[in-house]
């Protein structure tokens, strides 16, 4: 099991960033490790993946030496064991929204005595069972980065208490969520988003917790980065394509 290069740059105060990946062809993971990114985001919420093909996913970060986050499709055991049982370094839990529902997903990331994840050691992410149990167990622990994201009013009015959640690394805040629960759907740049964001990452300052959030333009990538935002994930690999496709396109035919 590897060392989680991800969660040392950001121990060590750095900004960093990486794309959500929907595209199942594991040659995009290889693709924004050469290019010089942080980390990937597989996405299996909105994404049409399924656990095997995240497990080649996973294999194409090694080679290049990117760290795999997994995005799950809801904040439950089973699916948080089998994406961290194949070799995610991290796990993003979607729709926390209480203290409650942190502590579940905390406890579900790690094995005793931190949480109660499901024990087997005949997986992947154990060398198959290759490396020591008491090494894995506690390497497991250790490496895995534990990352919720914050979408709606509720979580962002109970913050305060999800983030004295021990084991939480990472609070991200959904924009696009964020603003169709303050009914400004897909404004994400409304002061109402805005502000109850801002508000956000000084509580999340305050706590010493890492706040994460999504962009989709390198301005509002500078701009959250300049407050304090360190984990930033840079779009999405098919609109990061389609902006290319486009942006190609129209050089070609203005001639």
């Amino acid at each position: 099991m590897r060392a989680n290069a991800l969660k040392q740059k950001l121990a060590a105060g750095a900004r960093v960033y990486g794309p959500f990946l929907k595209i199942l062809d594991p040659a995009v993971v290889e693709i924004c490790g050469h290019a010089g990114f942080d980390f990937v985001i597989i996405d299996l919420e909105h994404g049409p993946g399924t656990i095997e093909t995240v497990q080649n996913h996973v294999r194409a970060a090694e080679a290049v030496g990117i760290t795999p986050i997994v995005r799950v499709t809801e904040n439950a055991p089973g699916r948080i064991l089998r994406a961290l049982d194949i070799g995610a370094q991290g796990i993003e839990i979607p729709q926390i929204g209480s203290r409650a529902d942190a502590e579940k997903a905390a406890g579900a990331a790690r094995y005793h005595p931190d949480g109660a994840r499901g024990v087997c050691r005949f997986v992947r992410a154990a060398d198959y069972s290759a490396m020591d149990r008491a090494a894995y167990f506690e390497q497991a622990n250790r490496e895995t980065l534990v990352i919720v994201h914050i979408e709606g009013v509720e979580g962002v009015s109970n913050l305060e208490e999800i983030l004295s959640v021990k084991g939480i690394d990472v609070v991200f805040l959904g924009p696009y969520d964020l603003s169709q629960a303050c009914g400004v759907p897909g404004r994400i740049e409304h002061p109402k988003v805005v502000e109850k964001m801002r508000h956000a990452v000084e509580l999340a300052t305050a706590a010493g917790v890492v706040v994460g959030t999504f962009v989709d333009t390198v301005e509002n990538a500078r701009t959250w980065g300049e407050l304090g935002v360190q984990y930033l994930s840079y779009s999405v690999d098919v609109g990061i394509l389609c902006d290319a496709c486009k942006a190609l396109v129209a050089r070609l035919k203005g001639g």
